[in-house]
């Protein structure tokens, strides 16, 4: 890392000057070795050795991309694994159902449902899937131990090359811990029956390190069904670093069962049918497995570099929601079973070399992605008590991407640099219907068939500065998510077998830009403004619970961002965000006044302040607000802003640890998510309406860790 005083003088590199360039889908932050003549000297600030403390000055390509580490988790209080997304400001991490189901995430101005359109990378493995039996690019974070992830990178928007699918709001790259400095046994009790068991440890072995971990979790949770959910995480890691090239080895386990409260009829709860935590059916709920196996290697010389990683995994899942109560079936209720198991394997190789042409020195990358997963046993149907009633929809689905991309980072003045790349990925779906609610092997055949697509997404970032510690940038780029395969081949509705339904493409595209600015004029602080605009061709969802494509209008996005991230003393840290986004459809509906897209979040502001004192005590307090959400296009239903206040204090002496985390410290009752749509509850009261799911109420937790 670098001296962090200003009478420290730096060689320059053989590239011109040391820089960083966020490369591969491994996300290794890369630094040219300091080698040459001339000498420069740095401004005399302090930084962090790492986080959103680090100076990321002539580090990044937009103002958009930074980096939190471990650091910053560690007196953070966390109630969930999705909420290590919401380390990227202007993120938010939701949940209308069980903790075991995936989160509902949003940012700028999207409704990522489970994770369409931002994607999440763990030690190289992408974690969004595709044509998934409940959601395109769902995005299930409950396999991380929060302990064991080193850092996380983060970028938004559609501007870099490396990323390509469901990237189009942004990426996020997660890397795990090489080695522990000691062992962990951690255990936290909490309101609720909320148990909770982490032992981790790592030994030298060879000339390399092995990590194993195990976590335990139980929790009932406030709901009027218990979740009883149980969930295991296993992680062995083996990694090496010679200096010139090194390499890991990991292998992880994940399993869960849980009983989920899906939202309930806001009407519901104000006559007094459902309680604030009731729900419409107790038997909704599911399990869910991933295992996953994946080497990452790497090798460096003068000029050079190479990343490279290969992964294969396999995931199930089983899952029973009723969304709707009893709107489609008044004696039965509307339960839907989703289910599916999925084989993936892939591979990512990254060469980029350090070079001068023309009297100006650049660095060029080269990039090859391969992902395939076989997804068997793919279906939907209506169920009972989670027992089967009906078949909507079987399949057996072969998705196939392959990324290329190239790209370019020219200094062309000391204070004047260009990043632009191009990117092509190709798209093969094939799909099989083995069976309809029809059980017509003609209707089977009319939605069974293959697509192709190929995506062009060309990148380009102009960097000015710094000037007084501060940065100015331009970004634009094309960016693209992929449609559900069962979506583009369909032709014929599956619930009926007679109704025609539209296909639609493999892919659709988006495009923006953004300008921005990093300063780190003020002494220990880190700020960034950034103004975007995104547009997209159109906005298309897989609605799992029909088995149908929906395909909406062309939709416009645009917005600013503030970050800070402040540390005027070595023991105390605050941080404030702020982001406002507009989301609207190009055209408006015949009749409408308005066009906004639902469930876009027009308003987040987060801040926390951490105190760690010299003896040992430490405190943080961090508020999350979200608001301006619209439910539906016209803007006749909102769901209100939601205000969360967590707190968390403790005491760390040598080998122990000692904590208490209060959630929701105020006992607010607003929101975790809401939706506007039809539903029967109870039976035969249908009606167009507010579904809410609130956030849970005042908890506490209490944790002992002791380090061995």
């Amino acid at each position: 890392m670098l001296d962090n005083k200003k009478t420290r003088k730096l060689k320059k590199s053989k590239i011109g000057f040391t820089i960083g360039v966020l490369m591969g889908l491994n996300g290794v932050m890369v630094q040219a070795d300091t080698k040459t003549e001339q000498s420069y000297e740095l401004e005399n600030i302090e930084v962090e050795a790492d986080g959103r403390g680090k100076n990321l000055i002539g580090l990044t390509g937009s103002a958009s991309q930074g980096e939190v580490s471990q650091k910053q988790f560690e007196y953070r209080p966390l109630s969930r694994n999705g909420e290590l997304v919401e380390v990227v400001p202007g993120a938010v991490a939701t949940q209308h159902s069980g903790s075991g189901k995936a989160n509902q995430y949003f940012l700028r101005g999207f409704n990522l449902d489970h994770g369409t359109d931002f994607t999440t990378y763990v030690d190289g493995i992408p974690m969004n899937m595709t044509t998934h039996a409940h959601g395109q690019g769902y995005m299930d974070t409950n396999s991380l131990i929060p302990e064991l992830v080193k850092k996380i990178e983060y970028g938004k928007g559609p501007y870099y090359a490396e990323v390509g699918d469901f990237s189009s709001a942004g990426y996020a790259k997660m890397f795990s811990m090489d080695e522990l400095p000691k062992g962990i046994f951690k255990f936290t009790a909490g309101s609720f029956d909320y148990y909770r068991t982490l032992i981790a440890n790592s030994n030298k072995i060879g000339s390399g390190n092995l990590l194993y971990a195990g976590e335990f979790n139980l929790y009932d949770g406030v709901w009027q069904q218990p979740e009883d959910s149980e969930k295991f995480n296993g992680m062995l890691r083996y990694s090496l670093d010679q200096g010139s090239w090194g390499l890991s080895v990991n292998a992880k386990a994940y399993h869960n069962n849980w009983t989920a409260t899906n939202q309930i009829p806001q009407a519901s709860i104000e006559d007094g049918t459902l309680g604030l935590y009731g729900t419409m059916d107790p038997s909704d709920g599911g399990k869910s497995g991933r295992y996953s196996f994946s080497t990452n290697i790497w090798n460096q010389g003068s000029d050079w570099k190479n990343d490279a990683n290969v992964y294969a995994l396999y995931t199930d899942l089983d899952l029973y929601s009723n969304f709707t109560g009893f709107l489609d079936d008044p004696v039965n209720g509307d339960q839907i079973h989703q289910f599916e198991r999925r084989v993936q394997v892939g591979g990512n190789i990254e060469h980029t070399r350090y070079n001068k042409l023309f009297g100006f020195d650049m660095d060029n990358s080269v990039g090859l992605q391969f992902r395939h997963d076989e997804i068997m046993e793919l279906g939907l149907d209506h169920t009972s008590n989670r027992q089967y009633q009906s078949t909507v929809s079987h399949s057996e689905v072969g998705a196939t991407t392959v990324g290329l991309y190239l790209k370019n980072l020219t200094h062309w003045h000391e204070k004047v640099k260009t990043i632009s790349g191009l990117r092509a990925d190709f798209i093969h779906d094939d799909v099989t219907m083995l069976d309809t609610a029809t059980h017509d092997p003609l209707v089977n055949s009319f939605n069974s068939g293959d697509k192709d697509r190929t995506m062009l997404s060309p990148k380009f970032s102009l960097v000015v500065g710094p000037w007084l510690d501060t940065e100015y940038f331009l970004n634009a780029g094309y960016g693209y998510h992929s449609n559900d395969a069962r979506g583009t081949v369909a032709n014929i509705d599956p619930n009926d077998g007679v109704t025609p339904v539209g296909t639609v493409a493999p892919a659709a595209w988006s495009r923006g830009a953004e300008v921005g600015i990093r300063s780190n004029f003020i002494r220990g602080l880190n700020s960034t403004v950034a103004f975007w605009w995104l547009e997209s061709s159109q906005e298309l969802v897989f609605v799992g619970d029909a088995g149908t494509t929906e395909v909406n209008d062309k939709s416009y996005r645009y917005g600013v961002e503030w970050t800070n991230y402040y540390k005027p003393t070595d023991w105390l840290t605050l941080d404030a965000d702020l982001a406002l986004t507009s989301a609207h459809f190009a055209l408006t509906p015949a009749g409408e006044t308005d066009s906004y897209v639902p469930n876009s979040v027009g308003r987040v502001f987060t801040t926390g302040a951490t105190v760690v004192a010299p003896n040992g005590l430490f405190g943080t307090v961090r508020l999350r607000h979200f608001g301006e959400v619209p439910l539906d296009s016209s803007g006749k239903f909102w769901a209100g802003d939601t205000s969360i206040v967590n707190l968390g204090a403790g005491y760390k002496h040598k080998a122990y640890k000692f904590e208490i985390d209060v959630f929701n410290i105020f006992g607010t009752k607003q929101s975790d998510i809401a939706y506007a749509y039809d539903y029967g509850y109870p039976s035969g009261n249908n009606q167009l309406g507010i579904m809410r799911h609130p956030v849970e109420p005042r908890m506490f937790r209490g944790t002992i860790t002791i380090n061995f």
